[in-house]
Order: structure tokens, then sequence, then C-alpha cells
């Protein structure tokens, strides 16, 4: 919706501020109407349609506050905006305590009204279109898991779905937390290979000997402890689909080993003089930059153009923001289903909060942050506060109260604590593979977590 279309309503008893606010915004594009009071305002917001209200606390009869309170009751997302004197300040922070947006001072700068008055449209438009577009997800999405409308993500899907049916080995390289896992799925879902198995292994996460005892499989004696035979995961994928996760962070023997597989379709168990074909589609995903890698000589020149047949590149997070506000809501209803707790919502500053950030850890660190401000959140909003809880430690109020060495702690604490939980949650609860990403080693991880108590 552009300006020419947008509503507002001004709710002021002195006509010569109320006036300056109407032709400032007037002259905008906007349609704006004004009246005196709270009773007035509530009538036309019950009647009719409105983007946004602003509206002065000290009302005569029904109050400013009891007017956000009625009015949010009517449209809960509706943007209501306090222009106050600076004698009733204390009475517009109480209001954006109980959901209000925003609020100025008067005598009103015409610029600053011009520049609030578009950040809560452009965000209510926003919550708008999340609303949209999430039933036309459930319409007519056909990769059920996969949230986005952006353009990158958008160039991804038409990619993803025309080499669906191609049984083609397909490389995809994105930074961790991008959801390669979800979209090696979706490619095994529209696959013929659908009906198969999905088989996924961290390479990364596990010794070269253990991973080819993974891969491949082993007979009974074929080395201390093989009591029995075991399948390997080529064999457990076949008639599907094998994702090889970390495929960067391999070995060069193990490299060979899989690039033998590739070419040959075939694998021979640890102990065994007996081949066994293989008919897997492959899958191999990495954080890194493959062509770097063959370059620096960690990954064989061969291998990289046997997996890269069909390279697939998501996006980061930080460079489709317009998806925030759809991940965020399919998060929101996930965690507050699984936990059997009402719903739950973000408030327009929260959300500021989530659009603003850069995300490092890209879609699986918003997730883990909604996750735990759903559980955390003592009421049904979920504000910045809550959303980023280092920040808040952070915060004047909280430093003025501490010396600044326990400050210090204090604060740093909160961020190592936030960094193994997301260490944890990138190596899928390994442990190992998180005391790399984290640089320590395993035995200091294990100290930490039983400080911060991580330990389950």
């Amino acid at each position: 919706m552009d300006a020419a279309h947008e509503r507002i309503l001004i709710v002021d008893g002195e006509e010569k501020v109320a006036g300056l606010c109407q032709r400032a915004l007037l002259n905008e594009g906007y349609e704006v109407e004004h009246v005196s009071s709270g009773e007035e305002a509530l009538d036309k917001i019950e009647k009719e349609w409105f983007d946004l209200v602003i509206a002065e606390p000290e009302l005569p009869g029904m109050s400013g506050l009891e007017l956000l309170t009625e009015a949010k009751r009517a449209d809960s997302a509706m943007p209501f905006i306090f222009v106050t004197g600076f004698a009733t300040v204390d009475s517009a922070v109480l209001a954006m305590k109980e959901g209000a947006d925003d609020f100025f001072t008067k005598p009103v700068d015409i610029e600053r009204l011009k520049e609030v008055v578009k950040k809560a449209l452009e965000l209510h438009r926003l919550t708008g279109e999340v609303q949209r577009l999430r039933r036309q997800l459930e319409q007519d999405w056909p990769f059920e898991q996969l949230v986005g409308r952006s353009k990158p993500m958008r160039q991804l899907f038409r990619l993803m779905a025309a080499i669906g049916k191609r049984d083609v080995t397909v490389l995809i390289e994105g930074e961790s937390g991008t959801g390669k896992e979800l979209i090696a799925k979706a490619i095994h879902q529209i696959s013929p290979r659908s009906s198969g198995p999905f088989v996924a292994v961290a390479c990364g996460a596990m010794p070269e000997t253990l991973l080819e005892s993974e891969l491949f499989g082993y007979v009974r004696g074929a080395f201390t402890g093989a009591i029995g035979n075991k399948r390997g995961l080529f064999e457990e994928a076949q008639g599907g689909t094998l994702l090889l996760d970390e495929i960067g962070d391999t070995t060069p023997a193990m490299q060979l080993k899989l690039l033998r597989v590739l070419q040959e379709r075939e694998i021979r168990p640890i102990g065994s003089r007996k081949v066994i074909p293989v008919d897997v589609r492959v899958i191999a995903a990495t954080n890194k930059d493959l062509k770097k890698e063959v370059q620096k000589g960690t990954l064989r020149e061969d291998l990289y153009y046997r997996l890269a047949v069909i390279p697939l590149v998501p996006p980061p997070l930080r460079e489709r923001k317009e998806d925030i506000p759809l991940l965020v809501d399919r998060f929101i209803k996930k965690y507050c289903r699984q936990n059997d707790m009402a719903p739950k919502r973000i408030t327009v500053k929260g959300l500021q909060a989530l659009m603003d950030y850069a995300w490092p850890g890209n879609v699986r660190e918003l997730e883990h942050v909604l996750e735990r401000a759903i559980l955390l959140s003592p009421g049904d909003e979920m504000a910045p506060g809550t959303l980023f809880p280092i920040q808040s430690i952070q915060s004047a109020e909280v430093s003025a109260r501490l010396p600044l060495r326990t400050a210090a702690k204090t604060v740093l604490a909160a961020v190592e604590r936030e960094k193994i939980a997301l260490a944890l949650d990138t190596a899928k609860g390994k442990r190992s593979a998180a005391a790399r990403i984290l640089g320590i080693s395993r035995a200091s991880l294990y100290d930490k977590l039983k400080r911060y108590h991580l330990v389950h």
C-alpha cells in the first residue's frame, strides 16, 4: 500500500498542533482525519479503517492510554503513536510499555513526525504482508519447510525445482545456518527417489576411520570391536538420497574413496572382498568455498568437479531480510505449538530489532533466538529485551548498578553462554564438533556446559 491510500487518525484537543500535523502528513500523500476526544476517535476506529493513530495522552474524557487499549482490542496490529508535551513524557513512556509504538514531543518537529510515521507504517505494511504470504504459502508452496519470497530465494527455488527431477549430483555451498540440509531434503522430496530413504551424515563431525565405517560398513572381524556385520550409509540410502554434509572437512584419503564411489557407483565394506553396487543420489553440502579449498590443495580437484555438477548457493539471511517476518511467523507458531503455549506476538520494536541485526548465524540463529524468547517471555509479547538479553544486560540501567569488573564478567558470561549454545545447535548436539567450532578442547567445553547449566 502506498501513502496515497494510507489513512491516519489524529486525536488531539489542541487544534493548532493537530492542524500542523495534519497539513504536514497531507503533504506527504496520506489521508488524514482529526478528532478532539478519545470517544470520537474510538467511534471512528470501530466504524472505519485506519492504518495509524496519533494521539495526545492527556485527552478530555477517555485518556490516550484508555484509547490505546481499546484501539488495540479492535486491531492489535495497528500502529499507535503519542504526541506529548514535556510535562507528560512519563505518560507516553508508560503507554509504550502498554503497546504504543513510538512518541514525540511538542513543539512538533515536522521532520521527526514524518520519520516516525513513515517507519511505523512501513512496519505495519510488513506485518500485513507476512499474513498474506503465509496464507499463500499454505496454499501453493511445494517446499513446505523452506520459507522465503525474496528475489534470492525465488531464484534458488526455481533452480531447485529444475534439478529436482534430474538424477544428478548437487553441491550446496552456503554459510552455517542457511538451511542446507532442508534444501537437500526438499530436492529429495520432489525427485523420482522421493519414495526411497533420505540419509544424512556430518562428515566433519567424526574421525576418518569412523566415517569410513559409517559410510561403507564393515564385516565381522574387520577390526577390533567388529563383532558383526554392519551396513554402511551408502547401502542404507539405496534407491534414495545421501547427503554428505561438511564435505569440505574430509581428509584427502577419504576424498579419494568418495571419488571412487561416485565414479564406479559401488562400495566395498571394510574387511570384505565383496563389491556392492549402489544406486544413490549424492548431495554434498559445505560452509566452505570449495574452489578456494582446491586452490589451497585441501580438496581434490577431481572430486570437486564430480560433486559440483549442479551448484546451489543459499543466500545468507542478511541478504534476504525481507524474509525475516515470514520466518518469525513460522517459528513463533512452531515453538508455541510444541510447548503447548498460547500464541505469542512480537512487538513492532522487537521486529525492528530482528530486521536491524546482522544474523551471522543466519536462519538457525534466528530460530534459536525466537525459541528462547518464546520460552522466557513472561507475557504474550516479545520485545527487544527478551529477544536479545545480552543487549539488555549491557543497558545503562543494569550497568549502573554493578561495579565495572562485575558488569564486565556478567556480559562476558552471557556472550560465552550464547556462543556455546549456538555452536551446539550448529553441531546438532555433538560436543566434539561444537568444541572444534569454538576452538576449545572437549574438556573445556564440558566444564563450560556445567557452569552455564547447559548439560542435559
